[in-house]
């Protein structure tokens, strides 16, 4: 038989040429159990942003910053990318760096964690670290520092005031949670860090059905453990920002946010990031305040495992 087959013309294989950008986007929903006995009468969905190829929700804005400075000429073959991070976008820019045969230079403060300064530095991306204490804010001041020095030499993403970051969740995002809910979406959650997620994905839900409740969610004090995630009011406010978008907005502790994904983890066997805790905690305060049926999804921007050595999962 072995032999009868190698006679045989091999038969054509097709030239699909996927590369790793293909994948980005098209993330299931999980459904999430957590909240059953309190609302029996309300499906709750996660979307699971941590299925990208760079693990997070912000391979989805990369791409599409990425992709628009291509096309309108920003980013050529010359120019190294260039942004400040907390760690997921930087991810992502390295990622498709790499991929792309691009440069990349970030710039992260000095207290981000060590898998994602790992991840970075494995796609052979050049970190500069801004001051820990002074947060996101610090390095977005540095960053425009490096680049007013060189304008020639960078692609400036610019993540906080790109459009082209909220509009990739208006094209891809958006679109996905109004298909894969066969329209049936009533609630929309997401956490703000660029705001670009919560502002592309509402705009988007909102052209197809304006009764649908888009819920924003910020930490409740300045000095928070929610990485990722802006208290707007003591923070450098994103220019793509739009707080006007929000049907509810709602600030979160950071213990409750956490508590959530470990009890998400030991129930559930889902593993994911501080963010996705506070989407949980606006789930129980939506549910608090009187919500007991109807379809809530709610972005789940990363994985736990990016963040194990803070001890994000060392509690009892």
């Amino acid at each position: 038989m072995v032999r009868a087959l190698a006679r045989e013309r091999p038969r054509a294989v097709p030239r699909a040429d996927p590369r790793i950008s293909d994948l980005v986007g098209n993330t299931p929903l999980l459904r999430i159990h957590l909240f059953e006995e309190l609302a029996p009468r309300l499906a709750v969905y996660a979307k699971a942003e941590f299925m990208n190829p760079g693990g997070s929700v912000k391979d989805r804005a990369a791409l599409g910053m990425i992709r628009d400075a291509v096309r309108t000429g920003r980013l050529t073959r010359g120019c190294t990318i260039l942004d400040s991070t907390s760690g997921n976008t930087g991810a992502a820019y390295a990622m498709l760096g790499a991929a792309f045969g691009y440069r990349v230079k970030l710039v992260v403060p000095g207290n981000v964690g060590a898998e994602r300064t790992q991840v970075m530095l494995a796609y052979g991306a050049e970190l500069v670290l801004s001051d820990p204490q002074e947060g996101s804010d610090g390095a977005i001041r540095l960053c425009r520092r490096i680049f007013e020095q060189d304008p020639e030499g960078y692609f400036y993403a610019d993540q906080y005031n790109n459009p082209a970051n909220w509009r990739a969740h208006y094209q891809t995002t958006g679109r996905e949670i109004w298909e894969q809910t066969q329209g049936e979406v009533t609630h929309f959650l997401a956490g703000l860090g660029t705001g670009g997620t919560f502002v592309g994905t509402t705009r988007r839900l909102k052209q197809l059905n304006p009764e649908i409740v888009c819920v924003s969610l910020e930490p409740d004090e300045p000095l928070h453990g929610l990485e990722g995630l802006k208290h707007m009011a003591a923070a450098i406010v994103p220019g793509i920002y739009d707080p006007a978008l929000a049907d509810i907005h709602l600030q979160g502790p950071t213990d409750e946010a956490y508590d959530l994904v470990r009890q998400l983890a030991r129930r559930e066997g889902i593993l994911v990031g501080h963010s996705t805790g506070l989407a949980l905690w606006g789930i129980g305060r939506l549910i608090q305040d009187g919500l007991s049926e109807g379809v809530a999804v709610m972005i789940s921007p990363d994985g736990g495992d990016r963040y194990l050595s803070s001890g994000l999962y060392g509690g009892p």
